[in-house]
């Protein structure tokens, strides 16, 4: 998402790395999931988030669609997939009964690392804490890299990179020209979310399906 961020106001003005140490922690969110509630299209799938949600829960981005667990918006200028609130009690679909994550193995990157974000800046991007988005008071700090809980941690942050410059590219394009729109959101859709990925090497698969969306999104 295209946005300037003022850390000043959300963060402790601080920019962590995955080897830092920062409050994260409070204590398993006991009796709270206010961050899993009215959170409208703001947490946005991205290729990985999809892969590890469709082999997790053994059905296809276009069920997960269809079920209403997902849904299409226009994120500056590109049509993408995020989880959707229930239109009822505006949580999380995938929220239980008991006010707790059914899918917490393979949630996705946004809730993983909350209550951290990501600041992108040079080609790269290092992590910031929020600071008004959990009620939670008295966290412990963990190190981010365990907290983040992702195997093979430098292969998912380069990927986070490379996706994030990608389709920034892409969105800036789209906002200048309104009629690119449809033509590049497609592209996205089938290369990175429609089709389906095998279990293995995800990795592998994504970056080869970024060399072919390359090639067919050049100006």
């Amino acid at each position: 998402m295209l946005r300037e961020i003022d850390l000043s106001e959300v963060s402790d003005g601080k920019l962590y790395t995955n080897n830092d140490m920062a409050k994260t922690d409070c204590g398993g969110c006991t009796g709270c999931s206010d961050c899993c509630r009215g959170m409208g299209s703001s947490i946005i799938l991205d290729p990985f988030d999809v892969y590890r949600m469709s082999h997790g829960l053994n059905v296809s981005f276009e069920e997960l669609l269809a079920t209403g667990r997902f849904e299409l918006n226009v994120v500056d200028g590109i049509i993408l997939p995020n989880l959707k609130m229930d239109e009822q009690t505006d949580a999380c679909t995938f929220l239980d009964d008991n006010g707790r994550c059914s899918i917490h193995a393979y949630r996705t990157g946004i809730c993983r690392m909350f209550p951290l974000g990501r600041f992108y800046e040079d080609n790269s991007f290092k992590y910031f804490l929020q600071v008004h988005e959990c009620p939670k008071s008295n966290k412990t700090k963990v190190k981010i890299k365990k907290w983040l809980d992702t195997p093979d941690l430098k292969t998912y942050e380069q990927f986070i990179c490379d996706w994030h410059y990608f389709l920034k590219d892409l969105q800036e394009r789209a906002m200048e020209n309104p009629d690119l729109v449809k033509d590049l959101s497609m592209v996205i859709l089938k290369l990175f979310y429609m089709t389906p990925y095998a279990e293995d090497d995800f990795y592998k698969q994504f970056y080869r399906r970024l060399s072919m969306a390359k090639s067919k999104t050049k100006a």
